[in-house]
């Protein structure tokens, strides 16, 4: 990247603004798994899949699931791959087999032994499931965001696994000192 270029975001939250044009971004929230010169991956933490719950996905993989994990939702995660499963998850899971760790606080998995472990009661503390992702090539990622269609921030646990699907956007955006009434999806020339 030129020095101009954005730093690495890995571990960073992207938000979309409005006007982003692309219905499937539309008040999303993308937590970046990884931020390079080759590109970029992210997973859609706020848009559930309609009419399917984690319980449902098990079932299919059959693995049966004890306790709360079978009521979770599922979340599209992104265009990319979208049959292929991920979990963002917290540190205190790590697979036998791959896991990734994001930032210190955040760790991604796409392997079925966290599906496994979580169907038994012994997966991650927090996390959400995701099936496809959201990817970037050289630069793209960073002419998007040139061209106001995402804002960055710092992410959190509370904020990537505890808000509500449907206040998460402002939820994100309040967190970084803004107020959503105040976005607009143009940007500026000066």
């Amino acid at each position: 990247m030129a020095d101009d270029d954005l730093d690495d975001l890995t571990g960073a939250l992207l938000v979309a603004m409005p006007g982003m044009g692309d219905p499937r971004f539309d008040r999303a929230v993308i937590f970046l798994c990884a931020h390079s010169d080759d590109g970029a991956m992210g997973l859609i933490v706020n848009k559930p899949v309609p009419d399917m719950a984690l319980g449902d996905l098990l079932h299919q993989l059959d693995l049966r699931a004890d306790g709360p994990a079978h009521t979770a939702p599922v979340h599209f995660g992104g265009p990319v791959e979208s049959g292929r499963g991920f979990v963002l998850h917290s540190t205190d899971y790590q697979s036998g087999l791959k896991t990734l760790n994001v930032a210190n606080q955040f760790g991604m998995t796409a392997t079925i032994d966290v599906l496994e472990a979580i169907a038994k009661g012994q997966g991650p503390e927090r996390a959400k499931v995701m099936l496809g992702y959201a990817g970037w090539g050289p630069g793209q990622l960073e002419n998007e965001i040139a061209h106001n269609g995402w804002l960055t921030g710092a992410a959190s646990p509370d904020l990537v696994f505890g808000a509500q699907d449907d206040t998460t956007w402002t939820d994100a955006v309040k967190s970084m000192g803004i107020d959503p009434l105040g976005l607009s999806g143009t940007a500026g020339r000066a």
